[in-house]
C-alpha cells in the first residue's frame, strides 16, 4: 500500500467466523473497491478477536484464509491497500495491554455487547471476552486511523476508543489520533429467505434462510426457488409484502433496475418466473467474486506472500506508535 498523505486513514477489522452472505457482500463488501480510492484502508483479519469464543484450531486456520482470500475476491487491491491477519502484528497484544492499564474495570462492565456474549456463551465467559473492546481499540489506535466505518452494533466500542486516546493524550500528552465514525455508503438491506423480517444472517440454523458468497449455482437458484413470498401472486413494492419486498431489493442491487422497472418486468408473470430472474442474477454477480475466490485458494503461496508483506508494512507502521507509547508509560528503550 502506497500511502498517500492527503488521503485519511481508515481501520477496519474482520473476524473469520465464517463465510459472508449475501447481505454482506451487497450492503458492505462490494463498496469496499471505492472506500479504497479515497482513503489509505487498512483492513485486518481480527483472527485474536474470534478465539474470544471457543474455536476449533483447524477451522479457526481454515477460515482464516478463506476470509482473506474472500476479501481480496471482493476487490481489495494490495497495492492500494493493507490486508493482514492480526496475530501476525505483535504490537496489537502489546498495546492492549497497555490500554488495559489505563481503562477502567467499570467502563468496560458496562460494555453492552459483553453483556449479550456472556449470555450467549455462559459456559465460556473470559477475561478476552471483557476485554476484548481494550484490543479492539488497539487495533484503530495503533495506525493512528482518522477513521473507522462502523455498523450499530460497534458504535459502543468505537467510542470508547475515542473515549482511551483522549484520556491517554490528557495524561500523557498528543500521542494517538482521536478517530471519527464513518457510515460506509450502505447497499441494500437484505433480509432472511425464509424470515423476510429478520435480517440475513449466516448463523441461521435454516441454511435456505441464507445465500452464502461462496454459494454455487444450483444452490443458489434452489434456495430462491423455497424463498418466503406470499398468496398475493403481484410483484409490487407495497406494505405487507416483507418476502416479495425483499427479493425485490435483492434485484435492484444485483441488477441496478429500479422498483418501477422491476414492477413492470414482473407484471402479469407469477412468482416462479420472479423468482428464476433474482437468483440468476445473484449467480452472475457472484460469479466473478467465486472465480477469484477459487484463483487464491489454489495458490496458498500467491496468497500468502500479500497478506506477509501487509504485515510486514502493517509492523512497521504500528511499532512507530507503539514505541512513542513505550516511552511515554517509562518503558527503558531497547537497545536490540
Amino acid at each position: 500500500m502506497e500511502e498517500t498523505q492527503n488521503k485519511k486513514t481508515i481501520f477496519s477489522g474482520i473476524q473469520p467466523s465464517g463465510i459472508p452472505t449475501l447481505g454482506n457482500y451487497l450492503g458492505a463488501l462490494r463498496g469496499w473497491g471505492e472506500l479504497q480510492n479515497e482513503y489509505n484502508c487498512i483492513y485486518s483479519v481480527v483472527d485474536m478477536h474470534a478465539i474470544t469464543v471457543k474455536q476449533d484450531p483447524a477451522q479457526l486456520r481454515r477460515r482464516t484464509l478463506e476470509l482473506t482470500a474472500l476479501l481480496l475476491a471482493c476487490g481489495v487491491d494490495p497495492e492500494k491497500s493493507l490486508l493482514f491477519i492480526q496475530s501476525h502484528v505483535p504490537a496489537h497484544a502489546q498495546l492492549a495491554w497497555i490500554l488495559n492499564c489505563n481503562t477502567q474495570f467499570g467502563v468496560l462492565s458496562r460494555m453492552t455487547q459483553f453483556k449479550d456474549k456472556s449470555a450467549t456463551h455462559a459456559d465460556n465467559v473470559n477475561a478476552g471476552l471483557f476485554t476484548y473492546p481494550i484490543l479492539m481499540a488497539s487495533d484503530i489506535l495503533l495506525y493512528q486511523a482518522d477513521a473507522v466505518p462502523v455498523g450499530a452494533d460497534q458504535k459502543q466500542h468505537l467510542e470508547l476508543a475515542r473515549d482511551i486516546a483522549q484520556r491517554f493524550n490528557g495524561a500523557y500528552g498528543d500521542t494517538f489520533t482521536v478517530p471519527e465514525p464513518i457510515i460506509p455508503k450502505v447497499g441494500a438491506r437484505v433480509m432472511s429467505l425464509q424470515e423476510p423480517t429478520k435480517k440475513m444472517s449466516k448463523s441461521d440454523e435454516n441454511i435456505n434462510a441464507f445465500i452464502s458468497v461462496l454459494d454455487r449455482p444450483d444452490d443458489i437458484m434452489r434456495k430462491f426457488k423455497r424463498a418466503v413470498t406470499d398468496s398475493d401472486a403481484v410483484v409490487a413494492y407495497k406494505e405487507g409484502k416483507d418476502g416479495i419486498i425483499n427479493l425485490m431489493s435483492i434485484y435492484n442491487s444485483a441488477t441496478g433496475k429500479s422498483f418501477e422497472q422491476i414492477e413492470a418486468e414482473f407484471k402479469g408473470r407469477g412468482y416462479g418466473d420472479f423468482k428464476t430472474a433474482v437468483g440468476e442474477a445473484v449467480v452472475e454477480v457472484l460469479k466473478p467474486v467465486q472465480a477469484k475466490y477459487d484463483d487464491f485458494m489454489k495458490n496458498k503461496d500467491y496468497l500468502s506472500s500479500i497478506y506477509s508483506e501487509s504485515a510486514k508494512k502493517a509492523i512497521a507502521i504500528s511499532n512507530r506508535t507503539l514505541y512513542k507509547v513505550y516511552k511515554k508509560v517509562g518503558f527503558v528503550k531497547r537497545e536490540f
